[in-house]
């Protein structure tokens, strides 16, 4: 086994922990990064490229009939495959947080729907589903069994927020086990089904499991409630007959007290099970080797490779399975003063040198990992792991065109995450969509007082109907702030007067002469 420091160019904090990994015929997807996407990758998702150990990151690009996958840290994801030996997959996307730390219960398909030398575009799919649908949680596993012709997915564990009956000012946002369910889901139908099995007491979180044929095997885990790391092996059978399906669970001795693992595959029947922690304060620098053959497990402890100070004395770690017997570990950069990125990333190669000679490194990712950051829990609490699927080769990207987090614009003074207004609470880590337009920025719209500047839609109390009025018209806006000084700046209309016509001189003598007779006639009669 042999360990390898691997380069982050310009781009290390978007590799946070939570995130995930899809591939995608060697194109590998970044997904879930922390906060909302920026205007250089409104998707919030990017291609993964890992060349001569350096990471670069390109925006991706889906299709027009895709939905919108918000940046979900700590799913569930697994690949979906029309039988054990089709080529063709995507990927399932399940629960996970949100940049505002609320619990997402849908589901997603994510799979490639062209490819060229310079696009590659993706679709995204929400699917409904119907019965027993399992609650918005995270750090929970799912996978795909296949029996008598037929696929299903299964999904177990994880965590959830406190109910609300439940829930008090003090432990307002605490995070409780999942009750320990098994949920069936059959997506050509859309319907779900839970199974509570007396093997399976107490719930799990942040495990691995790995699935064959029409069996799970479930090691390690979290109990939040007993504050155990269960050493328990189970094995889930899924039977699915031509009617209802039968799920049975078995105990098996030989189980392993540990949790936020990753397991890697080294051969057909092979597998390499690296890093988690002990305690809330020990990490397991220990690996085992997993044997699955003829319908039995066997786990065993090999050779560890040679760590580093620096990965022997952090406090968290995290990482994923890249495939083929490779494994990406992660260490906070807080560890090393010398250098300011903020995650730093190593290549754990499981497999024999002349192995990796042979074929060229990808990754395959497939396992609940990691731990949360500092700043949303402690240091120690593995049951922040989140999960990985994914794999990264060398692929051919023009390096003109890979994100770099530099050339981002400072949007918390520019752009649409400035302070708008007085009353303005529009803020990046907290914004969610509020008009059925909006999709991962906020509605804004000009005020034409002075040389003009950007205000917000949902600032200004602006209904969504005047909005679509307002950018459709050819009509001045004015904010708040301005639409009084405006009114009094206003330049009074125009009053059009009347012109006079003046009176002729003839009908004037005649008037006066009338008056003038009228008047001796008057004084005659007097003195008579």
């Amino acid at each position: 086994m042999s360990l390898q420091m691997v380069s982050a160019v310009s781009n290390s904090s978007l590799l946070q922990p939570g995130f995930s990994l899809l591939n995608f015929d060697g194109h590998v997807l970044f997904f879930g990064q922390k906060g909302w996407p920026k205007r250089s990758c409104p998707t919030g998702v990017f291609i993964l490229d890992i060349k001569q150990n350096e990471l670069k990151m390109k925006p991706a690009f889906f299709s027009k009939d895709s939905c919108y996958l918000p940046p979900l840290r700590y799913p569930a994801l697994c690949t979906l495959r029309s039988n054990t030996k089709s080529d063709e997959y995507q990927y399932i996307i399940h629960g996970g947080k949100t940049p505002n730390n609320d619990l997402s219960d849908k589901i997603y398909f994510i799979s490639l729907v062209s490819k060229s030398s310079k696009k590659i575009t993706f679709q995204c799919i929400e699917k409904d589903l119907g019965g027993d649908v399992p609650e918005a949680r995270y750090g929970h596993t799912i996978n795909v069994v296949h029996s008598r012709g037929k696929s299903m997915s299964v999904i177990f564990g994880g965590r959830s927020y406190t109910p609300l009956a439940q829930r008090t000012t003090e432990k307002w946002n605490s995070v409780v086990d999942c009750l320990p369910s098994v949920f069936l889901i059959d997506f050509e139908f859309g319907c779900c089904t839970s199974y509570m099995l007396p093997e399976l007491q107490d719930g799990l979180s942040f495990h691995v499991s790995i699935a064959r044929d029409d069996t799970i095997y479930i090691l390690g885990g979290h109990s939040l409630q007993n504050n155990t790391r269960c050493p328990n092996l189970y094995k889930l059978k899924v039977d699915l007959p031509l009617g209802s399906p039968a799920v049975t669970c078995t105990i098996l001795p030989g189980g392993i007290s540990v949790s936020s693992a990753i397991v890697t595959q080294i051969s057909d029947t092979e597998f390499v099970l690296v890093g988690g922690y002990h305690s809330d304060n020990q990490k397991r620098l220990v690996c085992n080797t997993i044997v699955l053959e003829d319908n039995k497990i066997e786990i065993v402890e090999r050779e560890s490779p040679e760590w580093t100070p620096d990965i022997k004395h952090c406090r968290i770690w995290f990482g994923c399975d890249m495939g083929k017997g490779s494994v990406l570990l992660g260490i906070p950069g807080a560890n090393k003063q010398l250098i300011s990125d903020a995650n730093y990333f190593y290549i754990l190669r499981c497999k024999g040198e002349e192995e990796d000679k042979e074929e060229e490194l990808t990754t395959q990712i497939c396992s609940q990992t990691s731990s949360e950051d500092p700043g949303d829990s402690t240091p120690f609490e593995d049951s922040e792991e989140f999960c990985f699927s994914a794999e990264a080769s060398s692929f051919d990207i023009d390096d003109t065109d890979t994100y770099n987090e530099d050339d981002e614009e400072d949007e918390s003074e520019t752009g649409y995450w400035i302070t708008c207004c007085a009353n303005c609470n529009i803020d990046i880590n907290s914004w969610v969509p509020f008009y059925s337009t909006e999709l991962n920025k906020p509605a804004m719209i000009l005020c034409s007082s002075g040389t003009g500047h950007w205000v917000h839609a949902q600032c200004m109390d602006l209904s969504e109907t005047m909005l679509l009025r307002l950018s459709e018209a050819n009509v001045k806006y004015f904010c708040n702030k301005h639409v009084d000084l405006n009114k009094g700046l206003q330049t009074p209309p125009k009053v059009v007067r009347l012109k006079k016509q003046p009176m002729k001189p003839l009908r004037k003598k005649k008037t006066m002469k009338l008056a003038t007779s009228t008047k001796k006639s008057f004084l005659r009669r007097l003195f008579e």
